[in-house]
């Protein structure tokens, strides 16, 4: 059972899935492309070899709610799409690539950058999918309309994304979108759109049962949020030592080392996130990538720890204001864990906004998604 169809019907027939209509169309329209992908990657061989333009079958904008199965799908749309020249990334982290090698292009003074970064990003790619694709910034609806244009059009790359948001919703209310506004054309015209959107939410499902707080420190803390991790990305347990980690691109030629992430699911220590310097930008860069954080070891902090507490608040309203799902271990509750020392009155807000994090209705946001 090779093809994503296949794959898609196991996983009913195990009870993993549960009978959805709007996802099972999915899963037959992106079985339907997988075939139509395969089919003229062997006929782009022919088509190279003749001076023919190759053929690019129209893409996919999959979109819906959170926890309707829409990374699922598209794992199982890349794990078996037989083609070499494919590629799967986070939008924000190729939005980053994209503007990097804009930065470049723009040292050369050799006129309009996007065009050549364009024909770089489209080397050696007949299918780019996306993972969550999300505008928050001017920067990036500026030049996505002609970015894309030219992956599509001019250099026949098929696009597959999922979203949280329908087109028409994409940097809603955003400074000068009017600019923006092709993009969603272009959207319209070239990709085929899917709603995912249905009462089931798979993700909260998996974690029935599960509370996103756990204090104090100690295995059994620990034991509650490797369950976590486990059940979002379907990683066998028994093989927790070799879950992949990631060097997450913070701009700048900066990085930093993820110790576990799969599917959108990102653990980390508090020492790595909040005793090393770090900004707002940083911590923006993880609540962009991850829908899911992992923080281990929160400590009870004091006066000595005013720094480490600051960070802790920069992470929270960053994490907060992208809608990121927060799972912890630590000393105390919320409310015990900064009483005393420079800001510990501000931390108070922090600690309102820890307590809504663990609601079922913050929950069951999506990631990005405004409350």
């Amino acid at each position: 059972m090779s093809g994503l169809f296949s794959r898609y019907e196991a996983l009913l027939a195990s009870g993993e899935l549960r009978p959805d209509a709007e996802q099972l169309a999915a899963a037959l329209a992106l079985d339907a492309l997988q075939r139509r992908l395969e089919v003229a990657s062997e006929a782009g061989l022919l088509a190279r070899l003749l001076g023919r333009k190759r053929e690019c079958p129209r893409g996919t904008y999959l979109w819906g709610g959170v926890g309707r199965g829409k990374s699922m799908l598209m794992d199982l749309f890349h794990e078996t799409l037989r083609i070499k020249d494919k590629r799967r990334v986070h939008f924000h982290a190729f939005m980053l690539e994209v503007h990097a090698r804009l930065r470049e292009e723009r040292k050369k003074e050799a006129g309009d950058p996007i065009p050549p970064v364009a024909a770089a990003l489209a080397r050696d790619v007949r299918c780019l999918a996306f993972d969550e694709m999300v505008v928050n910034n001017s920067a990036d609806a500026m030049i996505m309309s002609r970015l894309f244009t030219a992956l599509i059009v001019d250099h026949q790359v098929t696009v597959v994304t999922t979203s949280n948001r329908a087109p028409t919703e994409l940097y809603k209310d955003g400074l000068n979108r009017e600019h923006f506004l092709p993009f969603i054309a272009l959207i319209e015209r070239e990709l085929d759109v899917h709603t995912l959107n249905g009462p089931v939410d798979y993700r909260l499902q998996r974690l029935a049962g599960l509370a996103s707080w756990h204090a104090p420190l100690g295995e059994a803390a620990t034991d509650q949020v490797r369950e976590v991790f486990f059940r979002l990305t379907d990683y066998p347990p028994e093989d927790a030592v070799h879950v992949p980690s990631a060097e997450l691109d913070l701009g700048g030629g900066r990085k930093l080392h993820v110790p576990k992430s799969l599917k959108g699911v990102a653990a980390f220590s508090f020492k790595r996130l909040c005793a090393e310097a770090r900004g707002a930008a940083d911590y923006l860069a993880i609540a962009h990538a991850y829908h899911t954080v992992i923080i281990v070891g929160i400590p009870r902090m004091g006066p000595e720890n005013r720094n480490e507490a600051a960070r802790f608040v920069t992470l929270v309203d960053a994490l907060y204001e992208n809608r990121v799902k927060l799972f912890v271990t630590a000393a105390a509750a919320p409310e015990e864990l900064y009483q005393a020392g420079d800001g510990s009155f501000e931390f108070e807000r922090t600690v309102s906004r820890l307590n809504e994090m663990q609601s079922a209705d913050y929950m069951a946001l999506g990631h990005g998604e405004e409350g």
